[in-house]
């Protein structure tokens, strides 16, 4: 699956990489801002710990 990914992008080899790494840094970027924090606020209440002395 990942050669015919690889396959498809166009340019030369050093344009592919660079294709690549912007892809990544995109999908860590959505990650990181808006999905893990969404799926924080869907798990926040279940984490709430009161501890009684």
């Amino acid at each position: 699956m990942y050669a015919a990914l690889w396959r498809i992008l166009p340019g030369p080899l050093w344009v592919r990489i660079l294709i690549v790494v912007v892809l990544v840094v995109a999908v860590l970027y959505a990650l990181a801002f808006w999905v893990f924090p969404w799926i924080d606020d869907l798990t926040a209440p279940t984490q709430d710990v009161t501890v009684d002395q």
